[in-house]
């Protein structure tokens, strides 16, 4: 299954797009035209809220997915929509483009509708004209690595416009809140006979102490279920392509605390408010729940995501 994929659709229809390679921009361009008799992603109403995602494979560049708008209610959405890579085209010759195509649910439960593949090392790129090709089921199950450092489940949203008193309303430009639902961790690594886990909390770059929160301490248990939230307010919309949610797991111990794991949700560019920074350094799966949380304001989008070793400054602290 894909992360966040729920359900058990049966694929079905077509999808047409043509793809284009701008030498002048050097950018990667797909038209996503249309999709028609897709399967229905909420079969009791017999319908589908779809949109379209791209993303290249293997793509060790980490160029990232892109997703058209969402159609509501329709098995034959019109999207008409381009989506856009800045990358060369000596590396675009590597990859393999994968157009699927989703149902979107309002609690991040979204249902795999389809896919088309297209080998770019074969691609005549003078071939601008539409492609019409039907969708298929994945032929491999598609699941995030894993390098034994255990798994965590969790929500996040981005509520863009906060409700506040009149007096606070004169004080400045409207911000909204980031949410982190950190709901639970499983197989996490027993580095002594038990582990006592909680789960600390940066955006990135701020590592002063206003920007740690925390989660309590679960005592003997390396599945713990924390069902914790965690809002940082302050956030403006521009700031979800700059900043970095970095989540740490830890054992707490009487001597020192032991980092058992984390994982960063952000877009992964490798820099930040016009600096590079290492800390932005999302993998694929990371990078898809953050794009997923940006195309959807006030909604939830739920997760579980592979822990990994990071090498962090703000986790010491």
């Amino acid at each position: 299954m894909y992360p966040g994929e729920f359900g058990n659709v049966e694929v079905q229809g077509n999808i047409q797009f043509s793809i284009n390679y701008v030498q002048k921009l050097r950018e990667f361009h797909i038209f996503v035209a249309e999709c028609r008799d897709l399967a229905a992603g909420d079969p009791k109403r017999g319908r589908s809220d779809p949109y379209v995602k791209t993303y290249l494979y293997p793509d060790k560049s980490n160029l990232g997915k892109r997703k058209t708008s969402i159609k509501k209610k329709t098995l034959n959405p019109t999207f008409n929509e381009i989506l856009r890579y800045r990358v060369h085209m000596e590396y675009l010759r590597t990859q393999t483009l994968i157009l699927s195509v989703w149902h979107h649910d309002t609690f991040g439960r979204n249902s795999f509708l389809g896919e088309v593949d297209v080998d770019l090392s074969k691609w005549d790129f003078d071939h601008t004209q539409m492609n019409y090709l039907a969708l298929k089921p994945r032929m491999t199950p598609f699941t995030a690595p894993s390098d034994g450092r255990g798994e965590m489940r969790l929500a996040v949203r981005f509520v863009p416009q906060v409700v506040r008193s009149e007096a606070m309303s004169t004080e400045g430009p409207s911000t909204g809140e980031l949410h982190i639902w950190v709901k639970e961790c499983k197989k996490l690594p027993l580095i002594r006979a038990s582990i006592d886990p909680y789960v600390k909390c940066f955006v990135l770059p701020d590592t002063s102490r206003k920007s740690r929160q925390k989660t309590r301490v679960l005592r003997r248990t390396a599945d713990p279920v924390f069902n914790h939230t965690m809002v940082y307010d302050g956030i403006r919309e521009e700031d979800l392509t700059e900043a970095c949610v970095e989540l740490t797991v830890w054992d707490r111990d009487r001597l020192v605390n032991n980092l058992l794991g984390g994982l960063r949700l952000g877009a992964g560019t490798g820099m930040s408010y016009g600096a590079v920074v290492d800390w932005m350094d999302s993998t694929q799966y990371e990078v898809s729940l953050w794009e997923q949380m940006v195309a959807t304001p006030n909604e939830w989008v739920e997760d579980v995501l592979p822990l990994r070793m990071l090498n962090t400054k703000a986790a010491l602290k």
